[in-house]
């Protein structure tokens, strides 16, 4: 018995000295980046974003009511606006309303670089709790207002105004740059994204990287880290929406029988969300987890170096907020519930609508199998609602243009804490994955608890400094990136 307790207390000690070698040695990577000197932006670029966010391109999900004027209106401001890119780059129009400009470089032996982003935004649900107009209050107290202003007109407005810049100093290319302007991305990119990636494809392109929105950056949202951290997405969860019907015998609400089509529903989405799917540590998470935790207290730097020992616990940790969980596992979201006609009539059929957010690891097929698992109830058919898609691939953080993006951050932005991250909506970027194994999700906005609510929501807007550090950075990634 006492060698048993000698045994167990040796083990016990090396445990304890390997944990607090691994949390001593997590040390942030040491950089040698320098910031840049800062570039004079012209004082119309303001004024070009306002007017930008004035154009009502909005995508709704009834395309009885899309507004071509307004896209239309979009196309004519930036062949205005920005007319040396115009003139040099070769420009295709897809749909009538999305963008791609060819800017050839010097050496064609090379692969082409692709920025993009998209010009269309999300409705205005609720206009009254605004507390300026959503289109049309411009810049107030050094701070742009309006739809769009951060997702996802900020990011093109910026991207245009650094090439048009650059072309007007004289900039050439090495290596051939595409900007690509969805004008659908908020309902799916089918019309923009989709086309300009078949007629890429058609072309031959295969790019070096391709570079979209997803990331940004953001200050005290990741706990335990003080510093701002610019979250650079280097994958995307996967979307699926299931239905779930139920047809029985329905009749008169005074004698009801035993189940009906409602109890039975209610049943299935009650398992759903009493079983989610497990958490799991993903390749994305691990490699945040490398890249912040050397920037927590110790007891986080602890956890996080030594995952081998705590996984369980992190996982756990990241379970308790729909953030966190919405980064450790497939989301479970009921957002239709549907039956009957009268109120004193018991449906003959219940339809609910269940919507996934699948994490890398996980398929449209496993979330299926989930689904019929869990509910086990022969009487629910369980059926694909319109298009679904896979996660994205995991692009590599070891390569050249991740290297370059995130020295390009830092040139900008000196303090930021860099990280990969897993990007939990859909963004444009998935439909290009056949062009190029280095997608990279990241517009230099930032979102703080004050204002993370406006992404989507009310009262969406910018810093005027933040606006031109973002032409700025787009600068940097132009001229770094076509030089890689």
């Amino acid at each position: 018995m006492k060698k048993l307790l000698l045994l167990l207390l040796i083990l016990l000690l090396v445990i304890v000295g390997i944990v607090i070698f691994n949390t001593i040695n997590f040390k942030p990577n040491p950089t040698d980046v320098q910031k840049v000197e800062e570039v004079s932006i012209p004082v119309e670029a303001v004024s070009h974003l306002a007017e930008a966010i004035s154009i009502r391109t909005v995508s709704f999900e009834d395309e009885a009511d899309f507004d071509s004027l307004q896209f239309q209106k979009f196309n004519d401001f930036i062949a205005v606006t920005y007319p040396l890119l115009h003139d040099r780059a070769e420009h295709t129009v897809f749909s009538g309303y999305s963008h791609l400009f060819k800017l050839s470089g010097t050496d064609a032996s090379i692969k082409p670089i692709i920025i993009m982003g998209h010009h269309d935004v999300v409705p205005i649900a609720s206009p009254t709790i605004w507390s300026v107009h959503p289109f049309t209050e411009g810049v107030k107290n050094d701070t742009i207002y309006g739809r769009g202003c951060i997702d996802d007109k900020g990011a093109v407005i910026s991207i245009l105004e650094s090439i048009e810049q650059l072309l007007g100093e004289g900039f050439q290319p090495k290596r051939t740059i595409y900007f690509a302007f969805g004008h659908d991305e908020e309902v799916s990119g089918g019309r923009g994204a989709v086309q300009i990636v078949k007629y890429l494809k058609q072309a031959g392109v295969k790019a070096e990287f391709v570079m979209d929105e997803g990331g940004v950056i953001t200050k005290g949202l990741v706990p335990g880290v003080a510093e701002e951290t610019a979250l650079i997405g280097i994958a995307e969860k996967g979307y699926v929406t299931y239905e779930l019907t139920v047809n029985m015998v329905g009749g008169h609400s005074s004698q009801p029988a035993k189940e009906t089509s409602i109890d039975v529903l209610a049943t299935a989405i009650s398992k759903l969300k009493k079983n989610p799917f497990e958490k799991k540590m993903t390749p994305v998470l691990e490699s945040f987890m490398d890249k912040v935790g050397p920037y927590m207290d110790f007891k986080s730097k602890m956890a996080f170096s030594n995952r081998w020992l705590f996984k369980s616990m992190l996982l756990s940790q990241y379970g308790k907020t729909k953030q966190g969980s919405a980064s450790v596992r497939t989301t479970t979201s009921p957002t239709i519930f549907d039956a009957g006609i009268k109120e004193n009539v018991i449906p003959t059929a219940s339809r609910a609508v269940v919507n996934f957010r699948i994490i890398p690891g996980e398929t449209v097929t496993t979330v299926k199998e989930h689904i019929i698992a869990i509910i086990d109830d022969d009487r629910i058919e369980v059926e694909l609602k319109g298009k679904g898609f896979d996660p994205s691939p995991i692009s590599p953080i070891d390569g050249e243009a991740y290297k370059m993006i995130s020295r390009s951050i830092n040139e900008i932005y000196p303090d930021v804490v860099i990280a990969p991250n897993l990007v939990i909506g859909a963004t444009d970027s998935r439909h290009y994955v056949d062009l190029s194994s280095n997608i990279f999700r990241f517009a230099p906005f930032h979102l703080t608890p004050n204002n993370m609510n406006c992404f989507h929501g009310v009262d969406e807007r910018a810093s005027v400094a933040e606006f031109e550090n973002a032409i700025r950075f787009y600068r940097q990634i132009i001229v770094s990136g076509s030089r890689l």
